[in-house]
């Protein structure tokens, strides 16, 4: 009967011993998991945000374009 409570006894340290180990990890986990929501969320605020920056090579375009057409304006006027 003796050997039955050692071993029982040894069996519950080990599971506790284990739940100590496996709780702290658990909960890190979930704060991973509900960062990286919130990280997710402004990441896509900030591409939503940068989004007309991929135009910004066509805007300097037209820009060069018209600056051009103004520099040729001004050398047909003399100036």
């Amino acid at each position: 009967m003796t050997g039955w409570v050692v071993g029982f006894t040894i069996g519950a340290i080990v599971v506790l011993v284990v739940v100590a180990l496996v709780v702290p990890i658990l909960v890190l986990a979930h704060r991973i998991g509900r960062q990286a929501q919130e990280i997710n969320a402004a990441l896509a605020e900030a591409e939503r945000n940068t989004r007309p920056l991929a135009a910004l090579s066509d805007t300097i375009e037209h820009a060069d374009v018209i600056t051009a057409g103004l520099r040729r304006g001004r050398l047909r006027l003399g100036g």
